[in-house]
Formats: structure tokens, C-alpha cells, sequence
């Protein structure tokens, strides 16, 4: 306890060395540099501000409330990281769940390590920290290597040495954003899963992808089941797909936002023209498992 007391004070007293305008720091070599880059500093959060480099697009709104409610009880534990800018004014690098968490509860401060690092070291900090998430979905992360490989001008190669996966994994995420956008969607919301995309994606043919992607939904198709209709579509033992995908009845339509905007979640409803169907509810984790069941069980 004495030792994390400590820290935090220290935290503080660079805090306030940060605010001095004699002291201000915009390089390595500028003097008391080396109190402060790479130490845990208390920033006040109105001074950071969010990272447009960040590679993740999707928050959960019911796992920031559980984050916020956890850094309520036990405080940031991990701190954030931040960049320079300019006086007083910093850039997330990393740690946007924790930021937006904290902001949530109404921290005026908040524990960051703080970095010096031009515009496309950010990115490339930021992406590749990111990449190294348990959380991100399958087409945050092929999106994340397309931006290092684009933006950075890194070869499959030498991104499979910086993040540290092999060369075949890289490629096989990259092929997902081959699918059509409705798939990666349906990816990322998790209807289906990463080896379902993987089966898609050697379907050419954005409709007939779809056509497959909805039975797999509608039917809750396991991946083998996918691989082997894909066999047949290639063999040509099922017929490839010359009409638009099957449409969602109007019934379906205009009452899944009621069952979205109850749950918040985003629920998809799949019928035919005969009204027999099903609906899915995708979650993410545990505790969102139960917030839905108690959402629609009263229990």
C-alpha cells in the first residue's frame, strides 16, 4: 500500500512539473524528459484527447458501464498511454475503454504513460497495440493490418515480425474484407464466425456470398456445414445464385427495431414468405448473457 501511495504521489508531482510552462517538453532530449516519458503521470482527463488512428469502431455500451463500474471500485489499474502534442495537450495512443470509462464516472484524472512519437509512430503504436487484443472481432483486426500494410507501408512480411503471427495468419484475416460489407457485419456482430468467413470468402460472387451467408444465419449452420456447401457450389451440385437474396418479410422489418432498442442488442430476425423463422441475439460475454436473459425472463 505504501509503495502504490507512493507511486501516485509521484504521479502527481509530474503532473504539476507538466503544468509549469518553464518546463515544457516536446523531445526526449528537453530537459526533465526522462522524469516523464515513459513514467505513470496523473494527466487531467480535459487535457487528452481521443486517438483518430484508432483502429477500434465498435463500444460496447454495457461493457463500458461494467469497465466504469469497475474503475469506480478499484481505480484505472492499467494505465493509459498517451502522446505530446503541445503544452499541456496530449493524444491517446492506447486505452480508449479506459478513458471513456473514466470520463463515464467523472474522473478528473487519469494515469498515463506518456510518449513522444510523430503522427505515423501513433498510428503504427496504436494499430499494433490494438492488434494485440482479446476483444477486437476478427474484421477490426484484418482492418488494423490493412491500415499497417497501407498507411505504413509494412509488407505481410514485415507485419507478421512486428505484431508477431505468422505470415498465413495475416493473409487469412486480410481475405475477410473480400466479403460483402452485409458479411463482415453479420461478422462482427457475431452471427457467424471467423471460419464462416473464411469458407465465404471463396465464393466470388458478392450475392451468391450472401445467398450462403443467410442460410447459414437462418439455419445456424455449424462451419463445416458452410465448407461443404461451399464444395457444392464449386462442384456445381447446388445452383449459384442468379436472383436477389431472399427478402426479410415486412412483418420482420418493421419490428426488429422494437426488439433491438428493448435488448440493446442488435438482434436479427430471419422468416419466410410463410412467417416461420427464427431470431438471433448475438452477446458478447458473460454478464451481457444475463443482463439479456433477465431482460427477457424477468429473472
Amino acid at each position: 500500500m505504501a509503495k502504490a501511495t507512493r507511486k501516485q504521489a509521484l504521479g502527481r508531482g509530474l503532473s504539476a512539473l507538466l503544468k509549469d510552462p518553464e518546463n515544457d517538453i516536446n523531445s526526449v532530449s528537453d530537459k526533465n524528459a526522462d522524469k516523464v516519458v515513459g513514467n505513470i503521470v496523473e494527466l487531467d482527463v480535459d487535457t487528452i484527447e481521443v486517438n483518430p488512428f484508432q483502429p477500434r469502431s465498435n463500444f460496447n455500451d454495457e461493457a463500458l458501464k461494467e469497465l466504469a463500474s469497475s474503475i469506480r471500485e478499484l481505480g484505472v489499474i492499467q494505465p493509459i498511454t498517451v502522446r505530446k502534442l503541445q503544452f499541456n495537450k496530449y493524444q491517446l495512443v492506447s486505452g480508449e475503454r479506459r478513458y471513456r470509462a473514466s470520463k463515464l464516472i467523472g474522473l478528473s484524472t487519469i494515469p498515463s504513460y506518456i510518449r513522444i512519437a510523430n503522427d505515423q509512430e501513433t498510428l503504427e503504436m496504436a494499430l499494433v497495440e490494438n492488434i494485440q487484443r482479446q476483444d477486437l472481432d476478427p474484421i477490426e483486426i484484418a482492418i488494423s493490418y490493412q491500415r499497417l500494410i497501407d498507411e505504413i507501408g509494412l509488407t505481410q512480411e514485415k507485419l507478421s515480425d512486428r505484431v508477431g503471427k505468422k505470415r498465413s495468419t495475416i493473409a487469412n484475416y486480410l481475405r475477410l474484407l473480400r466479403l460483402d460489407p452485409i458479411i463482415q457485419t453479420g461478422m462482427r456482430d457475431g452471427f457467424i464466425t471467423m471460419g464462416h468467413g473464411r469458407a465465404l470468402v471463396n465464393i466470388e460472387k458478392k450475392p451468391d456470398q450472401i445467398a450462403i451467408y443467410e442460410k447459414i444465419v437462418g439455419s445456424n449452420l455449424s462451419v463445416r456445414d458452410t465448407e461443404s456447401i461451399v464444395r457444392a457450389y464449386h462442384e456445381g451440385t447446388i445452383s449459384k445464385s442468379s436472383k436477389k437474396p431472399a427478402q426479410i418479410p415486412e412483418f420482420a422489418k418493421i419490428n426488429v427495431g422494437a426488439f433491438r432498442n428493448h435488448l440493446d442488442a442488435k438482434v436479427a430476425i430471419y422468416a419466410d414468405e410463410h412467417g416461420k423463422g427464427r431470431i438471433t441475439i448475438p452477446f458478447r460475454s458473460e454478464a451481457e448473457f444475463h443482463r439479456l436473459k433477465k431482460l427477457i425472463t424477468g429473472e
